[in-house]
């Protein structure tokens, strides 16, 4: 009789417990399931008040590699960031990316390629297809173009807060009809708002889904993003809810390369340098706007040998060449080999050697303009190179003349050689012209300079972003480079 007592008042406590934790799950459920319908139904937030969330986070410079405090964080949960994350995917799989007629040769398997569930990096089964993309633009356009940002959310807004003042935005909204904006990759790892940034950048293109464009930078992928940061932010900041592989698929519907221009005049705008593996004649040559074309296999080794003495008669420079020029399909940004677009850089002065290596291939002036050259046509120009892709804890001489240039550098000016260059920034600047308005010499390259919230402007001693600002004419020789410099500090 006491044992059946006993064994009754166990079953009913278990009884009890069992209600207590069903009532307890239901009412988590309950509340997720209010909070999913109560942000779902919330518009997203103006730029007044996102640029409010955001008004209180440190800056990376006081932070120095942590990350903010969970409670300041304008986003709180990962289905924030989701929402602009689907808004984006959504966007360009009902606009000219997943229409078939805008690619020219192969259009992607659109099923594959808008698949957000799996990667390449993961999946054998969705291939790894980087593409470029042909923008024309109206004659009178200016295209504002921003460089590395690496999670500086305190640059980025302090731009956006510039073009309000000066009426280019209402809040998010372009409202000079003129007006393009270009952001040319990098927008994430070694800082800690590298989701504050995308979120920034894709509020900002579904707000102005025709006027705003990317570029992919070499820290657009997987593998740096799990060596640099990003991965360990999204980690942090949203623990198992983060769906990474959304966030990393997104990347794959960036171009690698934009070749932005009017009539017959263009600029091929990138993070990185030259791919002489890629001929875009086709893309160039095609009707319409926008167009794209996948990359496809990358010819290097072929232009190489088909272009006798293209890289002079150094045996330093050949033995470069020899080394690393490679017919490829990419199956990843760095394998077999890097993409160009992604990767390589440019030499400073003119009287460097015509091929180097570095963290990549390194092109002088001469071979600059040979590939530049080859992708033109008797119709169509590629007038120059508008890039990123530089950041340097210390002084370097390029980023001494991307400080003297207030943020904008071009490449292998008169002036200078490695015999009798000024190593300060002060001499740079007086050694030089650059201007308020500079002229833009055919087969020039222009590189812009990393955003300051950054162990980058705290090393090399600056404190102000710059964008470039591309302006456009019925005539080439009438297009201008000239630049906003805001101070972030």
């Amino acid at each position: 009789m006491v044992q059946g007592k006993s064994r009754s008042c166990r079953v009913s406590q278990h009884a009890s417990i069992f209600r207590r934790m069903s009532i307890a799950i239901l009412v988590v459920l309950t509340n997720n399931f209010l909070i999913s319908i109560l942000w779902a139904q919330t518009p997203l937030p103006d730029y007044p008040r996102w640029r409010s969330a955001c008004e209180g986070l440190p800056a990376n410079r006081d932070l120095r590699g942590a990350m903010p405090d969970k409670q300041s964080l304008p986003l709180p949960l990962f289905a924030d960031f989701e929402t602009v994350l689907d808004l984006f995917v959504q966007n360009e799989r009902e606009g000219a990316l997943g229409d078939p007629d805008a690619w020219v040769g192969t259009s992607p398997d659109s099923k594959k390629f808008f698949d957000g569930s799996r990667g390449w990096y993961s999946s054998t089964d969705i291939p790894f297809q980087p593409f470029a993309e042909k923008l024309v633009f109206p004659s009178d356009s200016v295209v504002i173009i921003m460089g590395d940002l690496h999670g500086d959310i305190r640059s980025l807004l302090g731009v956006l807060d510039e073009l309000n003042e000066r009426k280019i935005l209402d809040g998010f909204r372009i409202c000079d009809p003129r007006y393009r904006f270009l952001f040319l990759g990098d927008f994430t790892d070694r800082g800690a708002y590298g989701v504050e940034v995308l979120y920034t950048l894709f509020r900002l293109k579904d707000v102005n889904s025709d006027r705003v464009f990317f570029t992919r930078g070499n820290h657009e992928d997987f593998n740096l993003a799990s060596r640099y940061g990003f991965l360990d932010e999204l980690r942090q900041k949203y623990g198992q809810t983060a769906d990474i592989t959304k966030v990393m698929r997104v990347y794959d519907l960036l171009p690698v390369v934009c070749y932005v221009g009017t009539g017959t005049d263009f600029m091929q705008m990138n993070h990185g340098g030259l791919e002489p593996g890629f001929n875009p004649r086709k893309l160039l040559a095609a009707k319409g706007t926008p167009r794209f074309q996948l990359l496809g296999s990358l010819k290097q080794q072929a232009y190489d040998m088909s272009r006798k003495g293209w890289l002079g008669d150094d045996p330093a420079v050949r033995s470069f060449a020899d080394r690393y020029f490679r017919d490829f399909e990419p199956t990843s940004p760095t394998r077999p080999r890097t993409i160009g677009f992604m990767w390589n850089d440019f030499s400073v002065f003119k009287d460097e050697p015509k091929l180097g290596f570095g963290r990549s291939l390194i092109f002088g002036e001469q071979p600059t303009r040979q590939v530049l050259a080859d992708a033109s046509t008797d119709q169509i120009r590629v007038r120059g190179v508008v890039r990123g892709h530089q950041h340097a804890g210390a002084l370097n001489p390029l980023m001494t003349r991307l400080l003297a240039g207030d943020g904008v550098f071009r490449h292998w000016q008169e002036q200078e050689s490695t015999l009798n260059a000024a190593q300060s920034v002060e001499e740079v600047r007086s050694n030089l012209q650059f201007g308020v308005s500079r002229a833009i010499p055919n087969g020039s390259v222009w590189t812009l300079n990393v955003s300051p919230d950054s162990v980058y402007g705290v090393g090399c001693g600056y404190d102000f972003v710059t964008v470039g600002v591309l302006k456009l004419s019925p005539v080439f020789e009438d297009w201008r480079m000239e630049l906003i410099k805001v101070e972030v500090f």
